[in-house]
């Protein structure tokens, strides 16, 4: 006989009534897409949905493509090459992770653009007048903005396929070297297939980034799925049709999902290297040794120094006329939201982990299923999806209120702050979630039962046994939610409350009203930040990654 719903215990109950709160901005995104009184999805059709899915398509294949080419050339080159400067360059290329792409699209449209220092300087050189004497690219384009997130969205790729590479077996390339193979024949013949499912991952994960960006794009008028949803809404004030491009574009990541599983069906990858076998190195002298710095070098000067440099000379500049109250003000609110959504995407995340390890349902573990793929969702659909059931509450409460008290009650959900951590809850408990299942995984049942055997309940059990052991990987996942939060632009933008701002938001209105060196403190702050996760990330590869290798 099926188990239903009351016979469900104690944790599996807050576990799947957790897992449905967190699911709410799917039910509701169904509920007021199928609400519109016209046929909107064939007006999108006809309008707009062809512009938006080509933008998108381009833009999923221009940044997958570089972030391929510099994630896995720059992995191979430090996993398995010696040459001068590789290590300093081994954590380097982290550190483009710390920029958002909306920083880095602000920097370089304030180098790049007509009225900028680069083509100001040209123009003095070389006695050109205006535009019409010389060509130069156009950085706010299709193109600059896969250039821009490619820069930045690499690192993942490059941490996944360095991970793989160090892992592989050494055997299989010391048999390659003795059979007079060369290095690019093992690269292409045996690391290379051996590595891809990290490579897909992390290719996977810099396409999820691309389309959840919306700063960029807005930045450079460059049209897709994200800001469509966020123009529809708050341009046209049609929640029925921004709905739709939101699920639109909730199919459209589905498919990807799928189409990438599908390519890994029944491929078992089992090569793994042994810390008693000597890692082979290619020591690369000469004109290679110059190449290969030359390439390494490229994602680290352009996608962080220079970047970082302007940032650091534009604050210095302009320090004098920033407004240090507003900016106390905009980093407290920051950290204020950081702070409490990532204790709490924290202790829900390992309640949510642990809840699903106990329960034997399969509709708990689909629920929180559900809510792990928050994640992939862009900031504008976890805002839309948010905010429709807030407001349809609070405008419920108001007229219950009015109608039985004669006053209004306001806005007391979808004005506060409350609704802006819930949305980040949304977006980023996968994090925390993962963290904890991750780390549930690695401890034995056998102390669960022995701690029911001293008598001790679930709670109990969780409190003295587990959460001493999980305290490492709940210190990182808060990390990581911190420094996303600080990071979010779109789901603040459109849920944040009057007269309230973050550094993230404040930094994007200076751009959109081209003050781009007033916003440097505000960019250079959110920048600086992002780096504590990149050095955690790169300590923990030093400790993991195996320490014996020999030249060839």
């Amino acid at each position: 006989m099926k188990p239903s719903f009351l016979s469900f215990g104690s944790w599996n109950l807050f576990t799947f009534l957790l897992a449905l709160l967190f699911a709410l901005p799917f039910l509701s995104l169904l509920l007021t897409a199928a609400s519109g009184a016209e046929n909107i999805w064939g007006h999108l059709l006809q309008t707009v949905m062809p512009g938006y899915l080509k933008n998108t398509l381009w833009l999923m294949l221009g940044v997958g493509s570089g972030t391929l080419l510099l994630g896995v050339s720059a992995g191979w080159l430090i996993s398995m090459s010696e040459f001068p400067g590789r290590k300093i360059l081994e954590w380097a290329l982290l550190l483009p992770l710390a920029f958002p792409g909306y920083i880095i699209a602000m920097v370089y449209v304030e180098l790049l653009e007509y009225s900028g220092p680069l083509q100001t300087q040209l123009r003095q050189w070389f006695g050109w007048l205006n535009y019409q004497d010389y060509w130069f690219p156009q950085i706010t384009s299709l193109g600059g903005a896969v250039l821009m997130l490619s820069l930045v969205l690499y690192p993942y790729v490059y941490l996944l396929t360095r991970t793989a590479f160090l892992q592989q077996s050494a055997t299989l390339l010391e048999a390659s070297r003795m059979l007079g193979k060369s290095a690019g024949y093992s690269f292409l013949q045996i690391a290379l297939p051996l590595a891809r499912p990290a490579i897909v991952v992390g290719v996977s994960l810099a396409m999820m980034e691309t389309l959840a960006d919306f700063g960029t794009m807005q930045l450079f008028a460059v049209q897709t799925f994200t800001t469509g949803i966020y123009h529809t809404w708050f341009g046209s004030y049609n929640a029925p049709g921004a709905a739709q491009l939101s699920l639109s574009l909730l199919m459209f990541i589905s498919v990807f999902i799928m189409l990438e599983r599908y390519s890994r069906k029944k491929q078992r990858f089992h090569a793994q290297s042994s810390v008693q076998t000597a890692h082979p190195r290619y020591r690369l002298a000469g004109i290679k040794a110059f190449f290969a710095l030359i390439f390494c070098l490229f994602p680290v000067i352009f996608g962080f120094a220079l970047p970082a440099a302007l940032l650091i000379q534009w604050a210095i500049e302009s320090w004098r006329g920033v407004m240090l109250e507003r900016f106390f003000s905009d980093a407290g609110n920051s950290l204020l939201l950081a702070a409490i959504t990532a204790f709490l995407g924290v202790s829900l995340g390992l309640l949510m982990a642990f809840g699903s390890r106990l329960s034997k349902h399969r509709r708990v573990h689909w629920a929180v299923r559900l809510v792990s793929l928050g994640y992939a969702l862009p900031g504008p659909v976890v805002a839309l999806g948010v905010l429709l059931p807030f407001a349809w509450f609070d405008r419920t409460i108001n007229n219950w209120a009015e109608a039985t008290f004669g006053f209004s009650s306001g806005y007391l959900l979808s004005g506060t702050i409350f609704i802006l951590v819930f949305a980040y809850l949304v977006r980023f408990l996968a994090l925390a979630y993962g963290s904890a299942e991750s780390g549930l995984g690695r401890i034995t049942t056998a102390m669960e039962d022995a701690s029911r055997s001293l008598g001790k309940n679930s709670w109990q059990t969780l409190k003295r046994i587990h959460l001493p052991l999980l305290s490492s990987s709940m210190l990182t996942a808060g990390l990581l939610v911190f420094v996303d939060v600080m990071k979010e632009l779109p789901a603040t933008l459109m849920l944040q409350p009057f007269n309230f701002s973050t550094l993230a938001t404040r930094a994007y209105g200076y751009a959109t009203e081209e003050l781009l060196k007033e916003a440097s403190l505000w960019c250079l702050t959110i920048v600086l930040v992002g780096l504590f996760p990149v050095i955690l990330l790169n300590r923990q590869l030093r400790k993991s990654a195996p320490q014996n290798y020999q030249d060839i």
